[in-house]
């Protein structure tokens, strides 16, 4: 497995990449509620995205990566939020221009998260070995999206409160125009489940979860390595996911070829 180049290049296009995930989830929020307040906007390079209050969708995602950001467009990035009466959530890489990263200093933002953005090369002929005994992957269809978000957000819940706005976000997410869905099984039973979202070579491996009564039987590697095994049909040459430093799903990435490029920071600052 070749080694990846932590370039700007390289990071450029995986944040925008994600970040092209969390627009198509707010569009469709949008279009399929109007009146949800769901909104984008293009801002130092990247996209603020806003799909609701406390929202996990709702952050800033690829900024800084362009060049100098002035106090202006700063400004624009702090309004966007501001004016829904909404914390700030910039999640950061550390190749982002020094500029942007002052600010956040200068206006008294506190780090909040650390999650490493992982990665490795996809080849063409990516196969997807046997599950371990009693587990079953399945790419579902737009009719069985509501299981799907209930299982996945169920296999959150001890991350995120199950709230139907949390659901109805999910769900929007899972519609995304360039996102596939996955389910897992375990004897039968429904067990967790993944996403698949593919823009532009980048195969964004997000949003896995295993309910607890399932967890320790294989099921997060057996989504890894179908989703895998399905970018290369796609011909996606490069697969991203996210982990919480040290944590259980980080080892089960790096169990599948997946490096650490960096490790992104979150910053917030809220208005109250």
């Amino acid at each position: 497995m070749r080694e990846l180049p932590l370039e700007l290049e390289l990071a450029h296009r995986v944040e925008l990449a994600e970040a092209q995930a969390a627009v198509e989830c707010a569009e469709a929020l949008e279009r399929f509620r109007p009146g949800s307040g769901a909104a984008v906007r293009r801002v130092a390079g990247g996209f603020a995205v806003y799909c609701g209050k406390n929202s996990p969708i709702t952050q800033a995602i690829g900024m800084g990566l362009e060049g100098p950001v002035s106090a202006t467009e700063f400004d624009r990035l702090e309004e966007f939020y501001r004016s829904r009466e909404e914390t700030v959530r910039v999640e950061t890489s550390p190749l982002a221009d020094p500029s942007f990263v002052e600010h956040f200093g200068q206006r008294g933002y506190r780090v909040t998260e650390f999650s490493n953005v992982m990665a490795r090369p996809v080849s063409e002929d990516e196969t997807c070995p046997e599950p371990p005994e009693g587990v079953t992957i399945e790419k579902v269809g737009k009719d069985q999206i509501d299981l799907w978000t209930q299982t996945v957000s169920q296999g959150f819940a001890d991350k995120f409160p199950v709230s139907q706005e949390l659901l109805e976000v999910m769900k929007m997410f899972a519609f995304g125009p360039k996102t596939e869905c996955y389910l897992a099984r375990v004897d039968g039973k429904i067990a967790g489940g993944g996403t698949l979202a593919l823009h532009d070579g980048v195969a964004g491996l997000f949003g896995a979860s295993t309910l607890p009564v399932a967890r320790k039987r294989g099921v997060q590697t057996a989504l890894l390595q179908r989703r895998l095994a399905r970018a290369s049909q796609a011909g996606s040459d490069l697969a991203v996911s996210l982990a919480q430093p040290g944590s259980v799903s980080q080892r089960n990435i790096v169990r599948q070829g997946f490096r650490v490029l960096y490790t992104r920071v979150k910053f917030e600052r809220s208005w109250s």
